[in-house]
């Protein structure tokens, strides 16, 4: 799907302990290996069973290696909470076809969400866990999230495809909605077909609950 708006945050992660950045192809590479082992160690395992062996088993690559990178299992859970909200913000954003706004803007991001987290069963546990064993990165995930859906809302607004509101608010509202969903029909479920899902989330955007006579 075509990209409608770069989400915030580089675009390869810049995850590694401070002063541990790769410089090369190779060491991005070796990185991103890591990376991606962490997420299956610490989603199987969760954060306080995982070990730096279990990744880098994982990873195929040396206990050696794995310091060249980080300082320590916090350091690199914390690196990949932060990869893993950017992957999230790329995910959403690659959904979104150009030229789209207003609801229909929110509908192909929670599409693309969902999707994202049938194929990474890892996320919610991962981002769950962060609240104790991270909870900057978990603060700073949500609110990240929420900022970007605010812009959304603001630029659909200054279009006159939504009406105006407090776009801080509909982003916290529309976000927790996109998680539950996430959730309930990307973890537990992936029989509902995503259409019917953000059809009928998208109907509250656009109508609401309430009956005629409310």
């Amino acid at each position: 799907m075509a990209t409608a708006e770069k989400p915030e945050g580089p675009e390869k992660a810049e995850a590694a302990s401070p002063g541990k950045m790769p410089r090369t192809a190779r060491g991005r590479a070796t990185l991103r290996r890591l990376l991606d082992a962490a997420a299956k160690e610490f989603g199987d395992k969760g954060f306080h069973e995982a070990s730096i062996s279990g990744i880098t088993r994982r990873a195929g690559t040396a206990l050696g290696t794995f310091y060249t990178y980080f300082d320590s299992k916090d350091a690199i859970f914390s690196a990949l909470v932060r990869d893993m909200s950017q992957s999230v913000a790329r995910a959403a954003a690659a959904g979104i076809t150009p030229g789209a706004t207003g609801v229909q803007r929110e509908r192909e991001a929670l599409a693309a969400f969902l999707a994202f987290a049938r194929e990474h069963k890892e996320l919610y546990r991962i981002i769950d866990e962060a609240e104790f064993a991270d909870p900057e990165s978990y603060r700073a995930h949500y609110e990240g999230t929420a900022t970007r859906i605010a812009a959304r809302l603001d630029e659909s607004v200054a279009k006159g495809t939504l009406a105006p509101g407090n776009n801080e608010i509909r982003a916290w509202a529309v976000m927790g909605m996109n998680v539950f969903l996430g959730l309930r029909y990307g973890m537990w479920d992936e029989d509902r077909p995503i259409e019917d899902i953000t059809s009928v989330a998208m109907s509250i955007l656009n109508s609401g609950i309430a009956g005629a006579g409310e």
